[in-house]
């Protein structure tokens, strides 16, 4: 399995718009961020985790490859501000599968409703909406497992798929939904800056649980420009912890066997 990091930015992006700071004026690609989605492939199927605003471009970036289907962390519109955009992927079968929480749903069903008019004008994006709870399901052959976490006071969802947990947005996670992941090969947690933030883990927050979960190794996801430059901020992690970027290419061993990364 691999995956492959399409955004790692929070919901302003890096650059934000109107900052003349060094890290959003910064040459460096590593520094500039869409926001957070990824791409899990698994047997030659793509799954895509969270379809933000920067969906079009993301894809276009990867070479538009096929997609299995979406699993969804939550409704904030930069993890779901893309659906319009998933209209190429809908003609199949009963429309594009998504997996989200029931609340997620009712709001996609708020957010677009032409998606599921009675009777949808011709082109218009059809999906297959599949509501989750915390039991496993099955996509493309790939188990996958909804983690139960706090965006502030917004239950929110991360997902284990084999050796590998995804987790964005979070602020709080509970003992139980540690305990499933303790000791995975492949930790990715949100870590939005340095200083304290209401809603979201900080770089400590974030270290916190990597130091409770003890994976082979964490990729931090979900950074403001307050984290400061990727050069610099990479140089205060501890070893097994990177942060990640877009466009990096993770490789996750079913058994613990050698890995790479591009």
């Amino acid at each position: 399995m691999k995956l492959r990091f399409l955004g790692t930015g929070t919901s302003t992006g890096v650059p934000q718009i109107m900052c003349n700071c060094a890290v959003c004026q910064s040459r460096d690609e590593h520094d500039k961020r869409m926001r957070a989605s990824a791409l899990v492939t698994y047997k030659d199927k793509n799954i895509l985790i969270d379809c933000g605003p920067d969906f079009r471009e993301q894809m276009l970036q990867c070479g538009s490859p096929a997609l299995e289907a979406l699993l969804i962390t939550h409704s904030h519109y930069d993890h779901v501000g893309g659906v319009d955009d998933l209209r190429p992927y809908c003609a199949m079968g009963d429309g594009f599968p998504i997996y989200c929480r029931s609340d997620v749903a009712n709001d996609l069903r708020d957010r677009v409703p032409y998606c599921f008019a009675e009777h949808p004008y011709p082109g218009v994006p059809a999906f297959n909406i599949n509501e989750i709870s915390t039991k496993p399901f099955q996509v493309a052959d790939l188990e996958v497992t909804p983690l139960q976490i706090m965006h502030h006071r917004l239950p929110i969802l991360g997902f284990k798929m084999g050796n590998l947990a995804y987790i964005t947005d979070a602020k709080t996670i509970e003992d139980s939904t540690i305990g499933m992941i303790r000791g995975i090969d492949t930790l990715v947690i949100n870590a939005l800056r340095v200083k304290d933030h209401i809603s979201h883990m900080n770089l400590a927050q974030a270290l916190e649980v990597v130091k409770e979960v003890r994976p082979r190794v964490a990729y931090l996801t979900h950074i403001s420009h307050d984290m400061g430059l990727h050069v610099e901020a990479s140089l205060r992690l501890p070893e097994g912890v990177k942060l990640a970027y877009d466009g990096l290419i993770i490789h996750i061993p079913d058994d613990f066997d050698d890995v790479d990364e591009n």
